[in-house]
């Protein structure tokens, strides 16, 4: 019921992810990312514990593939998840269990990796794919474009209703964490109008939690 992405950009070290689903709050569940570690999505009968145990293992030391393999080893109905990573030097892989629901399929390059279940068709992770490594800019502007290729090659066999986009930078915290829970209409688009807001304050968040002396204005009535 979902197709994502995880990825690193080889200019600024930044990880983003970016999933859609026809299930509501699939951002909730599924998303993933550790500055300076990786970035993961953990999706398809969803085990939530997977995300964090695969960055706990890229943390320690091992390649996005050897922690997808060390998590195959620990995790419990693996066969029913799918799971993609990318570590600090834009290794990628994936698992997907045989019992991934309807169409599913997958697609990595170096710093790209992509899945999902219950596709239109086969090619959608590789639009994904493509969509990101044909972008520049921002890595949220690359996460929204590989996104919107997903869904213009086909999407999910039915409509999308929920989406998310996270990005890591330096920081402790996400430096943007945007998410649809629930909509009737596109919520990639709703994710993209959140981020044409969002990418101009970005920075001035993160430094209104680093040191507040030295941040803009809030830019709210009554802010001098």
């Amino acid at each position: 019921m979902t197709f994502s992405l995880v990825a690193r950009c080889a200019d600024t070290g930044m990880f983003g992810l970016a999933i859609s689903s026809s299930s509501p709050a699939v951002a909730a569940r599924c998303s993933y990312a550790r500055a300076g570690v990786g970035a993961v999505a953990s999706q398809n009968v969803t085990d939530p514990s997977l995300g964090p145990l695969t960055l706990d293992l890229m943390e320690q030391g091992k390649t996005a593939p050897q922690a997808i393999d060390a998590m195959k080893a620990q995790a419990k109905f693996i066969e029913y998840r799918q799971v993609l990573a990318v570590d600090d030097q834009g290794r990628t892989a994936i698992h997907s269990g045989p019992n991934s629901l309807g169409i599913w399929t997958q697609a990595q390059a170096e710093n790209v990796a992509s899945g999902g279940n219950l596709l239109d068709n086969e090619g959608i992770p590789q639009a994904v794919v493509d969509g990101f490594l044909s972008s520049s800019g921002h890595i949220g502007d690359r996460l929204i474009a590989a996104m919107r290729a997903g869904l213009a090659a086909g999407g999910e066999a039915g409509p999308v209703h929920s989406a998310g986009m996270k990005i890591v930078d330096k920081v402790s915290w996400p430096v943007a964490d945007l998410r649809c829970d629930w909509t009737e209409g596109c919520p990639i688009e709703a994710i993209a109008t959140a981020w044409d807001i969002y990418k101009p304050q970005l920075n001035a968040y993160t430094q209104r939690a680093l040191d507040p002396r030295e941040a803009p204005s809030y830019g709210v009535p009554g802010d001098e």
